[in-house]
């Protein structure tokens, strides 16, 4: 018989939006519910530690690091899992697309939570594509650190040598948290370019 094919579940949105929190909340309702899912993250992100999922408010849950799509391939081949949770799925490239179709295809159940958006503003692939797919996206803002609004962005934070060029320009990767990012609302979240221009002019 044909495996019943799972269903695939996104949580998207910017930095500080509570994305891995509700994955945690999923995973530990799994967990009371007797499913005992495997979660993974991405090994770029050990704000946690080196086996734990950590949100920015203090929550956690056990976890495992990983750094490419294989070896996600890899553990759910090992334990067959009926849910699998992974988290910072914006790093794993465009290669988790074409996984999460055979993880569905086979049957098990995924949750991604991932930032959906880059610190520029851009589309942070390859969220936009698995949100595409998805039996259920939930889209998630944080609060605007200037205006208290609905926050559909964030911005990073700029060392007095970064403010001297482009604060939205190409720059190196960087995983942080309230020292490095903020989040900002639609209107506010090119200020920071605002204001390095009106410096250096």
């Amino acid at each position: 018989m044909t495996p019943t094919a799972g269903r695939l579940h996104v949580i998207a949105g910017p930095m500080f939006a509570g994305k891995t929190e509700q994955l945690i909340t999923r995973v530990t309702r799994a967990r009371l519910a007797g499913r005992d899912p495997l979660v993974l993250s991405h090994g770029l992100d050990t704000r946690g530690g080196e086996d734990r999922l950590h949100t920015h408010s203090g929550a956690s849950t056990p976890a495992t690091m990983v750094t490419s799509c294989s070896e996600i391939e890899d553990l759910a081949r090992r334990h067959r899992p009926a849910l699998l949770a992974i988290d910072e799925a914006q790093f794993f490239g465009e290669g988790l697309v074409a996984l999460v179709d055979r993880l569905l295809a086979s049957g098990t159940e995924v949750i991604l939570a991932g930032l959906s958006v880059t610190f520029d503003g851009r589309p942070f692939s390859p969220l936009p594509e698995v949100m595409a797919v998805a039996e259920q996206v939930s889209k998630l803002t944080a609060i605007c650190t200037l205006c208290g609004q609905d926050a559909a962005f964030h911005i990073r934070l700029l060392s007095s040598t970064e403010a001297r060029a482009d604060p939205l320009g190409p720059s190196a990767p960087l995983v942080g948290g309230s020292e490095s990012y903020a989040a900002r609302c639609r209107t506010h979240r090119d200020a920071l370019r605002e204001d390095a221009s009106r410096s250096s002019g």
